[in-house]
């Protein structure tokens, strides 16, 4: 069949669900039997955000092909269960880029570069990557709201996408704010309105209108809406707020939302499988609440998007073995060897994640400790797995000096350093070991038995040091295993402490494979641990 094309955008605030209703209308779509995949355009400048501060912009999540992406990929793939790629991924810094080295290759023949149409054809482009990869429905999310001055290339493409396809082939859906007014008991209409108006102003007229609000929208509302905004009034979309992430679909099945895109795009199958979904829902709203405490030690808590993906593989791990998890954010630089027993005593289990800097980082190899010599669950990632070797080669090997080349030039004992083809690299952005690697499980291991006895995993990375080799035999012959290789056996991904009941760390991300129905097996481990204890 032919590619059809949804476009979502945005009005009045941000943060209203753009994403997530892009997500939720993938699965809907994809629960009917279509190939749907997902797509953002980011306003800002940066080609991609893995150079930003978690406190800019939350986790940078990782595809299986190695792109640096915003974080609402990661609510794509959680939702639709499809591994995207850096085709889902455009920033204004990467359609930029690739029209200046266009234009330096002399590929426009002289001609002077301009917004429109060079960079708008960029977009398009980029939004029609996926005509030949067999995929029935594209959704594309537009970053920021309507009337933002960066946003404004990829708006002008996207009304071209509607002029250049059929109108059958072409839906666009407004999501929008309609804010309660406690003082006179009423919905207000007129944002919406004005946010419409604006999008007209650029040439697009929406079909649909997903309406964020607090209360159910009374017919009059709706009425109005459809009236004053010119669309029917089937197509206004009420989006309440529901008590778990992953009923929004079923919110938005039963208001119609599926219903009006497949009308719009003459999508025939109107068969529906939400079966397998309403049971997840089913299964997370009866989970038991054991009272069990996970906590993530890092230091971007302040913005607890920083974790988005381990908090949500947590998470998924608890509905899996049916029961409510409590996340606890605790500030690694308020951990140290004289309050730690105070912050953590309450904690189950112990999750060290990812990241970058030297800020922080005695407080995690504290709480690290901590978790080994009480025998606390412990699952560490990526900068967790080197701070748990770094740990264990101060306090039971006895090398006190022992570090991360990333923090010590000096010390002698760097049981962690930097990768071969990482020591000439100068560039920061996109130059990282990323993506997915093959990770071949020691026979007899912990990590064998998580993966179902499988002799080799595939999982996502993102990191520029690794486990120094020269100290393997030293830790596996004191109990850290290295239970977990690179298939020509130099790398060191995953190790585990055999004298602990749960003391496991990757130098991959489980997290960016997890997914609401499929937990990913080493955050399923940490929680049957718990469990146990």
């Amino acid at each position: 069949m032919v590619t059809k094309y949804v476009f979502v955008t945005g009005g009045v605030v941000s943060g209203l669900g753009k994403g997530i209703t892009a997500a939720s209308l993938g699965r809907l779509l994809k629960n009917r039997g279509y190939n749907v995949r997902i797509q953002k355009l980011d306003p800002y400048i940066n080609i991609d955000p893995g150079t930003m501060s978690p406190y800019e912009h939350g986790e940078v999540f990782v595809t299986e092909d190695g792109a640096e992406t915003d974080l609402d990929l990661g609510h794509y793939e959680r939702f639709i269960d499809e591994n995207l790629n850096k085709n889902s991924s455009i920033t204004t810094g990467k359609i930029y880029a690739n029209v200046i080295n266009k234009e330096r290759r002399g590929d426009y023949l002289g001609k002077t570069v301009q917004v429109i149409p060079h960079i708008t054809n960029e977009i398009k482009d980029n939004i029609y990557s996926f005509e030949n990869e067999g995929i029935d429905v594209v959704i594309t999310e537009i970053g920021g709201t309507v009337g933002d001055i960066e946003s404004l290339p990829f708006l002008e493409a996207i009304r071209q996408i509607g002029q250049e396809k059929n109108k059958d082939d072409v839906v666009y859906i407004h999501v929008t704010l309609l804010p309660y007014i406690s003082g006179s008991n009423e919905i207000k209409s007129k944002p919406t309105q004005h946010s419409v108006k604006e999008l007209q102003s650029l040439g697009i007229k929406p079909d649909i209108l997903v309406c964020r609000t607090q209360i159910d929208i009374p017919d009059e509302v709706r009425e109005k809406l459809s009236l004053f905004c010119n669309v029917s009034k089937e197509s206004v979309i009420q989006n309440s707020t529901v008590q778990c992430l992953y009923e929004v679909p079923l919110m938005l099945e039963k208001e119609g939302l599926a219903k009006e895109v497949c009308r719009y795009l003459n999508l025939k199958n109107a068969v529906t499988r939400n079966e397998q979904w309403i049971e997840m829902i089913d299964k997370i709203k009866n989970a038991k609440d054991k009272d069990i405490n996970i906590g993530i030690v890092g230091k971007y808590v302040k913005l607890e998007d920083s974790y988005l993906s381990v908090a949500e593989s947590i998470r998924h791990a608890g509905f899996y073995n049916d029961i409510k998890v409590n996340i606890k954010y605790i500030d690694s630089t308020k951990v140290s060897p004289s309050t730690v027993d105070d912050v953590l005593k309450d904690l189950n289990a112990i999750i060290v994640p990812g990241g970058f800097g030297k800020r922080g980082i005695e407080g995690k190899i504290n709480a690290i400790k901590y978790a080994r010599e009480n025998n606390i669950p412990f699952l560490g990632i990526c900068l967790g797995m080197q701070l748990a070797v770094v740990e264990f080669a101060r306090n039971v090997l006895h090398l006190d000096d022992a570090n991360s080349e990333e923090f010590s030039k000096e010390s002698n004992n760097k049981v962690i350093h930097i990768m071969n083809e990482q020591k000439d690299v100068k560039k920061k952005g996109g130059t990282m070991r990323l993506g997915a690697y093959p990770c071949v499980l020691k026979k007899g291991s912990m990590a064998m038995d998580l993966y179902g006895g499988i002799e080799a995993v595939y999982e996502r990375h993102r990191h520029r040091y690794e486990f120094n080799n020269d100290y393997r035999e030293l830790f596996e012959e004191n109990g850290m295993e290295c239970s977990g290789l690179s298939p020509d056996m130099n790398l060191v991904e995953i190790v585990e402490y055999k004298k602990h009941p749960y003391f496991i760390a990757s130098q991959f991300h489980p997290e960016f494979k997890s997914r609401p129905n499929r937990p990913s097996p080493l955050f399923d481990g940490l929680i049957k641990a718990c469990m146990k204890k």
